[in-house]
């Protein structure tokens, strides 16, 4: 195989690539977020409309993302500034997203590994609203466990490309798989289940508004980890024979393959029991609990379940440390031991103030605890400045021919719907991102003037 880069790391195997590209791109976003926006903006009909922008905006940006890392064998920052030095910047959004978004992470990831421990010590038989509440006050033990999330994310992170990321990969990701199926199994056999399958697979059109397109194409762009960088930084370790398009087509029919059966594992359950399926983010901390605590063997089903939850967590984790790590190993030339330790040191004390902002200590900014506001600053604005301006820089600067010279390895590929994808890079997918943007900050409510 050719490598571009001979002192760089490299995927040992195309599995173990596509493996963890979609690791990173499943995560909690797929598990808790997709059955709860689905569940609120009308099951079936959201999922169809979901579908359809996953093929036209996330197949397309990640392709984009992926040319451009292998092409430059560079960190995000260090593609941009490879390519086109002005574009440094949207090098520099994808970085601080990437440090943000971990910190608080992590933190969501510690709670999982407390809530296993729990379904390990029937916690769940009483108030789980109590138990929730209890854990995200305490200010020690959240922090005890966000250290243990980041400590294991930096284990794998240490270990490089193909002996730590790679392997991990090869072995949580098929969990991941066997565990959903599980759940699945158990929630679509409870009695009353009927009911959530039909909300979840039968579309009613009558419940399709502005905002269901909004939230869909959110979805999408949210759980493919686009706009940080995730897949410019896995892409700079490809080899040139990779088929770019079958990998980019690939991660989201995994990623997708995976919210589905998180929607099958929670909304028939969530049906059975008359719970409301648009309940957010308390779904999986307070409602799902309380849900296990009255099925047969529940304790079980909690405990596997959550493992399911941090496996997934840990997946999106080590792409998003990888990014900033990729950047001080190819920037400042740190070795990849220093670099890890440092940056998970790093990211861990900036993690402290949003566990802490959960109950044990008011800590507000504008209005929202800490960890909420590190969300909005990266979800809503830096993940969706970062995803238009790559499509912008892949179409506009950089260029469609030279991108799909890359796409299709000099020519050795075939690649049919060129022309279809430029035209979505170029136009159609910034534009979609500037009002999913628009929309997440509050804006286009203000412009609709509603």
């Amino acid at each position: 195989m050719e490598n571009l880069n001979p002192q760089r790391e490299q995927w040992g195997s195309r599995i173990g690539f596509i493996l963890a590209a979609s690791g990173s791109a499943i995560g909690l976003g797929n598990l808790w977020r997709f059955p709860y926006i689905t569940g609120k903006n009308g099951g079936a009909a959201f999922l169809f409309i979901y579908l359809i922008m996953l093929v036209v905006i996330g197949f397309s940006l990640i392709l984009a993302e992926l040319a451009i890392g292998r092409h430059t064998q560079r960190n995000t920052l260090g593609a941009f500034k490879k390519l086109d030095k002005r574009w440094t910047f949207v090098g520099v959004i994808g970085i601080i997203a990437g440090f943000v978004i971990l910190s608080f992470y992590s933190i969501i990831g510690g709670w999982t590994i407390a809530y296993i421990i729990r379904s390990l010590t029937g916690a769940f038989t009483g108030d789980t609203a109590e138990v929730f509440t209890s854990l995200i006050s305490n200010p020690w033990e959240p922090i005890v466990y966000h250290g243990i999330f980041m400590a294991m994310t930096a284990a794998i992170v240490y270990a490089g490309i193909g002996n730590g990321i790679e392997k991990a990969s090869k072995i949580m990701m098929p969990a991941l798989f066997v565990l959903l199926l599980i759940v699945v199994v158990r929630s679509v056999t409870l009695e009353g289940a009927s009911k959530g399958l039909e909300f979840y697979l039968k579309p009613d059109w009558s419940q399709v508004t502005g905002s269901t397109i909004l939230a869909a194409m959110g979805q999408v762009f949210f759980s493919l980890s686009l706009g940080m960088g995730c897949m410019i930084t896995y892409g700079s370790y490809l080899n040139r024979e990779e088929n770019l398009p079958k990998s980019a087509a690939i991660i989201p029919i995994l990623d997708t393959l995976m919210a589905f059966l998180a929607g099958l594992a929670i909304l028939p359950a969530v049906f059975a029991f008359g719970v409301d399926p648009g309940e957010g983010p308390a779904l999986m901390f307070i409602t799902l609990p309380s849900i296990f605590a009255q099925m047969p063997l529940g304790s079980f089903f909690a405990f596997i379940f959550f493992v399911l939850v941090l496996l997934a967590a840990i997946t999106s984790a080590i792409s998003l440390l990888e990014v900033c790590s990729s950047y001080v190993i190819d920037e400042w030339e740190w070795p990849r031991k220093k670099a890890t330790v440092v940056l998970a040191i790093v990211i861990f004390l900036l993690g402290v103030p949003s566990s802490l902002s959960q109950g044990a200590v008011s800590i507000n900014i504008f209005g929202l605890s800490f960890l909420d506001a590190m969300d909005f600053l990266a979800s809503n604005i830096l993940l969706p400045a970062g995803g238009m301006l790559i499509a912008i820089f892949c179409g506009w600067s950089w260029g469609i021919k030279n991108a799909v010279d890359e796409i299709t390895n000099r020519g050795r590929l075939s690649f049919k719907f060129a022309p279809i994808w430029g035209i979505i890079i170029k136009f159609i997918a910034p534009i979609a991102i500037f009002i999913v943007f628009l929309n997440a900050t509050g804006v286009l409510k203000m412009i609709l003037g509603s």
